[in-house]
């Protein structure tokens, strides 16, 4: 459910949207404004995944070469990256990790952006509502809240 403080952005958000705000505020009405809530940010906003799957990022361009060339301490950082299963590209720890494992040559700073590539993804609106930062590829923003809003918070939002 939302905190109090995400029901009053939602709320507000629903009010200042002529579109939005027109629809009842029934179960039926929140369930069609829920949906809409679910679409992809228009225009586009990038956020850092919260679980990347670190066998997406081996197996789709990343320059296994690079990984015999690093240092001991750049190849146990990257390891213990690995070894993690998922990882949440919205920690800076994380993020941080990437940086010092992938730098120096312009190849290790290529798997670096190859690495990044799979830690982003655009956001719904609902995400895109609850974030915060510049959420542009250069700079994603990290979520307050992740995935889809139901009816019933939509309509406990509106009713609040």
């Amino acid at each position: 459910m939302l905190t109090a403080e995400q029901q009053a952005i939602l709320k507000a958000d629903i009010l200042g949207d002529q579109v939005l705000n027109a629809y009842p505020n029934t179960p039926d009405g929140a369930y069609a404004i829920a949906a809409l809530y679910s679409v992809l940010a228009d225009p586009g906003f990038i956020v850092w995944k919260t679980a990347v799957n670190p066998d997406e990022i081996m197996r789709n361009g990343m320059d296994w070469t690079r990984v015999d060339n690093l240092t001991v301490g750049k190849a146990r950082i990257w390891e213990w990256m690995i070894r993690l299963g998922t990882f949440d590209a919205s920690k800076t720890n994380i993020r941080a990790g990437i940086d010092a494992a992938w730098v120096g040559t312009s190849a290790d700073l290529a798997v670096r952006a190859v690495v990044y590539t799979h830690c982003k993804r655009a956001a719904t609106r609902a995400e895109k509502l609850f974030s915060s930062g510049t959420g542009t590829t250069e700079a994603p923003a990290t979520m307050g809240r992740e995935g889809a809003l139901s009816y019933q918070e939509v309509y406990a939002a509106r009713n609040s």
